[in-house]
């Protein structure tokens, strides 16, 4: 065999070919990726507000890419954090753009969520069949926020910190629990290292592994049930 089409994808490279007759025989690559969904057109009917889903995840992305390429200097300590930022910002070559567009990368992806969420509720999507897709769309939200909140304390800034202690302060509000869930997320009484430390694993580990598995099933669910038409 001299060529292999994958969808719209044409290969003629015969190692190329070789490999993916290699995995295809072994793991049924093809039946698993069902190939179909590449020739299938998006409706006529869709807007602009239709493409911010595609945009957050895009967003998504992008802050998995640029966190990774942090954290080879970051150092999650609250004696070199801070440092370490600075380092990052100051001396790592475009480490500057890294750092910036991780940051407003962050604030971007929150926009395109809540325009996206906006559009569902405002357009009534989120009504019958579609009631799972909205819920993993709340948690996805719950878990963007959840990123900001914790990634925000990272740089051991002044105002992270402040702005860390009356967000774990709010909790404790509560009655009964309140007080102990603050404890729970500062990890004790002050916001401290075992705070940054808990803050980073979650940032870094919980919340992406929570996005992903929730923006598959988000993901399937909507290729399952096609796309909304209009009102």
């Amino acid at each position: 065999m001299n060529e292999l089409r994958l969808g719209p994808i044409l290969i003629r490279n015969r190692f190329l070919i070789s490999i993916y007759n290699f995995v295809e025989n072994r793991l049924g690559i093809k039946e698993i990726l069902d190939l179909e969904v590449f020739y299938k057109l998006a409706p006529s009917y869709l807007g602009i507000f239709s493409c911010f889903g595609g945009i957050t995840f895009f967003m998504f992305t992008l802050q998995v890419v640029t966190g990774i390429l942090l954290l080879v200097y970051y150092v999650p300590t609250t004696a070199q954090a801070y440092d370490s930022v600075v380092h990052i910002t100051n001396n790592v070559p475009f480490g500057w753009l890294i750092r910036g567009i991780h940051h407003w990368g962050a604030n971007i992806m929150i926009i395109t969520v809540f325009i996206h969420m906006g559009k569902i509720y405002f357009h009534g999507i989120y009504k019958n069949p579609r009631e799972l897709n909205w819920v993993t769309g709340i948690v996805l939200l719950i878990c963007t926020l959840s990123f900001s909140f914790t990634g925000y304390l990272l740089p051991w800034t002044q105002l992270s910190y402040w702005a860390t202690v009356v967000g774990t302060e709010i909790p404790s509000a509560m009655p009964v629990i309140g007080d102990y869930i603050k404890i729970f997320l500062r990890g004790g009484a002050d916001v401290s290292q075992i705070t940054l430390t808990r803050f980073f694993a979650v940032h870094i580990m919980v919340l992406p592994a929570a996005v992903i598995m929730f923006i598959v099933l988000h993901i399937i669910m909507i290729r399952r049930q096609g796309i909304s038409g209009p009102l």
